[in-house]
């Protein structure tokens, strides 16, 4: 009788200890509904990676990006995906904004199958689509390559028709344009289409002197999070390199995955999971070197239009622990 007392009471006393989900901090992370960092988060949720790491994991599916920085900057949301170029930008601007990396994955030019360009002087006179506007940072790297190699200005050499995405896949499936400029997974779209790849972005930036595996998209969190709850922000990079090394290896979970990703055929899908696998960055900290290279850049190409008063790398803007 005595050792079931102690037995309860060594229980009782365990179970009052234990954090409970109740407990458990929530973060928030507002991204665009149907974008690819959803599948990271959906693996996050499902193998309850989340709990693991003591946050409790709230996806907010946001029409836009836009829409998902108006969250986060007015404190509806905690997290949000955006590129260290932005980051930068705010940071100069006195936001106590910080960087934790998710891809390195880019996009690049694509023509149709019989397209007669073997480079981007070929383009020379033709419509490029282009997924984003002016200042698409895609579309800044491919100028300075397509300058630096072939001595052509694609700005005045060729005619630009700029639009969402999803709009640029279908003008460049329906041969409205002679290339395309987009994001990878449409690439990855559009090659299991038949489409033909010109030039890869990262192969731009690699002959421009920049790293490719510097990764540009990531999880954008407050500097306050860092200070009163440094371990949310650990936790979240945690999880995601937990959620990445699943995705990186494991068949199964992307058999689980696939009728969230709007693959319609075997072909797309196969190439939709390549492309992210290409996209995973190694684990540690980013060199910072290298991506005050890319910044340089991009202040040449864009200037303060681009990035504002960012003439240089901030101090802080990676979250640099390791993860």
């Amino acid at each position: 009788m005595t050792f079931i007392k102690v037995l309860c009471g060594a229980l009782v006393a365990a179970l009052l200890s234990a954090p409970t989900w109740a407990d458990t901090p929530s973060l928030r992370v507002a991204v665009l509904k149907f974008g690819t960092v959803n599948w990271e988060l959906n693996t996050i949720q499902h193998h309850k990676l989340d709990a693991a790491n003591n946050f409790s994991l709230e996806v907010q599916g946001m029409v836009g990006g836009a829409a998902a920085k108006v969250a986060f900057q007015g404190g509806e949301a905690d997290v949000i995906v955006s590129d260290w170029l932005w980051v930068a930008r705010q940071r100069a601007a006195g936001k106590d904004y910080v960087f934790i990396p998710y891809s390195k994955a880019v996009g690049g030019v694509m023509v149709s199958s019989d397209s007669p360009a073997q480079n981007l002087a070929d383009l020379k006179g033709a419509k490029i689509g282009i997924a984003g506007g002016p200042l698409d940072k895609s579309w800044l790297i491919l100028r300075a390559y397509a300058e630096k190699n072939y001595g052509i200005d694609l700005a005045s050499e060729t005619e630009q028709v700029f639009g969402a995405p999803p709009l640029i896949f279908k003008s460049a499936l329906d041969g409205e344009v002679g290339a395309a400029i987009n994001f990878w997974h449409f690439m990855a779209k559009m090659d299991a289409a038949g489409m033909r790849k010109l030039v890869d972005v990262s192969e731009a930036a690699r002959d421009l002197g920049l790293d490719p595996d510097t990764p540009l998209l990531g999880y954008v969190v407050k500097g306050e999070m860092l200070r009163d709850t440094p371990q949310l922000a650990d936790g979240l990079a945690a999880a995601s390199r937990a959620a990445k090394d699943l995705l990186a290896t494991d068949e199964a979970e992307w058999d689980r995955l696939r009728p969230a990703m709007n693959a319609k055929t075997d072909a797309e899908f196969e190439a939709l999971k390549s492309g992210f696998r290409a996209g995973i960055p190694a684990p540690g900290p980013i060199d910072e070197a290298a991506a005050a290279r890319m910044l340089a850049l991009m202040v040449d190409l864009g200037g303060e239009e681009l990035l504002g008063k960012a003439t240089e790398l901030p101090k802080g803007t990676f979250l640099q622990n390791g993860s």
